[in-house]
């Protein structure tokens, strides 16, 4: 009788099963998980659709940034593309190499050197972009028009509250 008393009286699933949903009823693997899956396929697929170009995801993904907002320095280039600066320092010195992007120092701060997308780089990216293209048509190629853009805004919310909030 007493054993009966110490028991929770809400019982828990049973051994082996799935764990609860999540306050909107799924079940299975957390968002996060599901987000780095997609992310490492993601890259997989870009490796492969931009080795014919020489270039690498990150390598893409830098001179996208480049693109969108040139005269950056490495710190600044390697927080945009998501790598150490290490790694950017490497990247920024064969992109140089290549051609594909120029330094200068900063006009005020010799100490700082910006990076800038070359003509060259930028026909890089016009040549990169089909394949691109085919890639994002692909990841949405399932997906009901309707909730294009709700998976879109999804994925910017969760971005946004991840790094855009003062979390402190």
């Amino acid at each position: 009788m007493a054993e009966a008393a110490d028991r929770d009286p809400t019982p828990g699933p049973p051994p082996g099963a799935d764990p609860d949903p999540d306050p909107e009823g799924h079940k299975g693997p957390l968002t996060i998980y599901l987000v780095k899956q997609l992310e490492l396929a993601i890259r997989s697929f870009m490796d492969e659709a931009l080795r014919p170009y020489g270039l690498t995801t990150f390598q893409y993904t830098a001179l996208t940034v480049l693109q969108h907002r040139g005269g950056l320095s490495s710190a600044q280039l390697a927080r945009r593309s998501f790598v150490r600066p290490q790694t950017m320092h490497e990247m920024v010195r064969s992109l140089e190499e290549r051609g594909l992007i120029e330094r200068a120092h900063t006009p005020g701060n010799r100490r700082i050197m910006e990076a800038r997308l070359t003509r060259e780089g930028a026909e890089l990216l016009a040549a990169c972009a089909p394949a691109v293209q085919k890639l994002e048509d692909r990841l949405l190629l399932d997906m009901p028009e309707n909730r294009r853009s709700a998976f879109r805004q999804g994925l910017e919310d969760g971005l946004a509250s991840l790094t855009e909030r003062n979390h402190g």
